[in-house]
């Protein structure tokens, strides 16, 4: 039984992955910008560095066409996703100092007097 839950999830996994294609990307200096197809929605994907934000759009939205996407990264939407994209960055830092401070406190060796 567990082998089949196993290959039926791996099924529909490959399944998904099989549907989503990229059809275009954006050059930007500082980001990586992907533009994804999915069945029913384009998604864009901005990386930049080791954080990333993804932006679905169903059809219907004004968003068909990659073409659509282009003229939606206008200045201020950009404005915006770099202002995110730096809380994200600094969000990710603060979590990660914590937690090495964290797991440093527990390390430390005891006090033998």
């Amino acid at each position: 039984m567990c082998q089949n839950h196993t290959t039926a999830k791996a099924s529909k996994l490959t399944k998904l992955f099989n549907q989503m294609r990229i059809v275009g990307s954006i050059d930007h200096p500082e980001w990586k910008i992907t533009i994804f197809r999915n069945d029913n929605r384009l998604s864009v994907k901005l990386e930049s560095g080791l954080v990333e934000q993804t932006f679905k759009f169903r059809d219907g939205e004004g968003i068909d066409h990659v073409d659509d996407v282009h003229r939606l990264m206008d200045k201020p939407f950009l404005a915006e996703i770099a202002a995110l994209m730096k809380q994200m960055q600094l969000a990710r830092h603060s979590a990660l100092r914590r937690h090495l401070e964290n797991n440093s406190a527990k390390e430390a060796f005891e006090v033998i007097v």
